[in-house]
C-alpha cells in the first residue's frame, strides 16, 4: 500500500507539474501578449503625440506667419494712408501750379512789352550820353534786343539781364576810371580818364595831346597846357598809382534850360 501510493503521488505530482507549466505557459503568452499590446499602445502613443508636436509646431508657424501679415498689413495701411497724403498734396499742388501759370501768362504778356521798351530806352541813353566805353555799352544793348527773342531763356532770366544791364549804367555815375581806346575823331589810342558821368577827358602816351569830350557841342576838343599835368595825375590816380588827390579839370555848367 505504501509503494502503491508513492507511485499515485508521484504520479499526481507529475500530473501537477504538467498542469503548472501548462499554466506558466498559457500565462506567458498572456503576458507577451499584453507586452505586445502595452508596446503598441506606447508606439500608438508615440506617434499621436509625434503628430500632436507636429500640429503645435505648425500651428505656432501658422501664428507667427499670421501675425507677421497682420503686422504687413498694417504697415501697408499706414503707407497707402502716407501715399494718399502726398498724392493729395500733389494734387493740390498742380492746381496752384496751372493757377500761377496762368497768372504768369497774363503777367508775360504785361512785362515782355515792358522790357522790350527798357531796352530800347537804355539804348537811347547809351547814344545820349558821354562816349565812355561806347562800343562795349552798344554791344550790351544789342545783346539784350537778341536775348528777348530766344525761347529757351525764361521770361524771369530776361528780367534779371535788363535789369543788371541798367545796374550797371548807375555804376557808372558813380565811379571813376582809366581806359584805353581809340580816340574817334583820329584813330589814335589815348588814354581816357572818366569821372562819372561828369567829365570824359584823354591824354596821348607821349602827354603831347591832352583834350575832353565836351557836352556841348558833343566833340572831342583839345586842351590847355594847363591841364596837361592835371590829367596826368588824374590819370594815375584812377590807376591807383597814386593816393587821391585833389585836382583841377575842365567840368561843364549845368545847362540852362531854353
Amino acid at each position: 500500500m505504501p509503494k502503491l501510493f508513492s507511485q499515485s503521488s508521484r504520479i499526481l505530482g507529475t500530473g501537477a507539474f504538467a498542469a503548472l507549466m501548462f499554466l506558466s505557459s498559457a500565462q506567458a503568452q498572456d503576458l507577451d501578449s499584453s507586452v505586445e499590446v502595452e508596446g503598441g499602445i506606447n508606439q500608438a502613443a508615440a506617434k499621436s503625440q509625434q503628430r500632436v508636436t507636429t500640429l503645435a509646431q505648425q500651428t505656432s508657424d501658422l501664428l507667427a506667419e499670421f501675425r507677421s501679415v497682420v503686422r504687413e498689413t498694417e504697415s501697408l495701411k499706414i503707407y497707402n494712408d502716407s501715399l494718399e497724403a502726398i498724392v493729395q498734396d500733389q494734387r493740390s499742388e498742380v492746381v496752384s501750379i496751372n493757377d500761377q501759370l496762368e497768372g504768369l501768362e497774363a503777367t508775360n504778356r504785361g512785362v515782355v512789352p515792358l522790357m522790350l521798351e527798357m531796352i530800347d530806352m537804355l539804348g537811347q541813353i547809351v547814344e545820349r550820353d558821354m562816349p565812355f566805353r561806347l562800343e562795349e555799352r552798344r554791344e550790351r544793348v544789342l545783346r539784350l534786343q537778341d536775348m528777348m527773342d530766344q525761347a529757351d531763356v525764361t521770361t524771369s532770366e530776361k528780367y534779371r539781364r535788363v535789369m543788371e544791364a541798367y545796374q550797371g549804367e548807375l555804376e557808372y555815375g558813380r565811379t571813376t576810371e582809366a581806359y584805353s581806346e581809340a580816340l574817334p575823331s583820329t584813330g589814335q589810342t589815348v588814354e581816357f580818364l572818366r569821372v562819372g558821368r561828369a567829365l570824359l577827358v584823354y591824354q596821348t602816351s607821349d602827354q603831347e595831346t591832352t583834350g575832353w569830350f565836351n557836352p556841348t557841342t558833343r566833340q572831342y576838343e583839345e586842351l590847355p597846357e594847363k591841364y596837361r599835368l592835371e590829367v596826368k595825375e588824374g590819370l594815375a590816380i584812377a590807376r591807383n598809382e597814386k593816393a587821391p588827390n585833389l585836382v583841377m579839370l575842365p567840368v561843364p555848367g549845368p545847362e540852362v534850360a531854353q
